[in-house]
């Protein structure tokens, strides 16, 4: 027994995803079906991961301790021990 599933996507992704498949000789709903059911049997993970957007302030200040690190400037030493890191956290 099969049924219907009807949901909305955005036309352009619906069009984009229809012309990949059909380049690769396999029909969209073939996709779909194979997809669902890939998800079902745990091949297909779905992390959703909301986008962080940092206002300019914030960025600069990211970009710039980017730069740090990558030029090795304005980081704390490797410590052996918890004592020798709370010397040089006192000094």
């Amino acid at each position: 027994m099969t049924t219907q599933v009807i949901f909305k996507i955005d036309k352009n992704l619906k069009d984009k995803a229809m012309k990949k498949a059909q380049n690769q000789g396999i029909a969209f709903a073939s996709v779909l079906k194979l997809a669902t059911k890939a998800f079902v049997e745990g091949q297909l993970n779905i992390a959703i991961v909301e986008r962080e957007e940092f206002n300019a302030k914030t960025r600069r200040e990211i970009n710039a301790a980017i730069k740090d690190i990558e030029a090795n400037r304005n980081l704390s030493p490797a410590f052996k021990t918890v004592a020798e890191m709370k010397k040089y956290l006192e000094k």
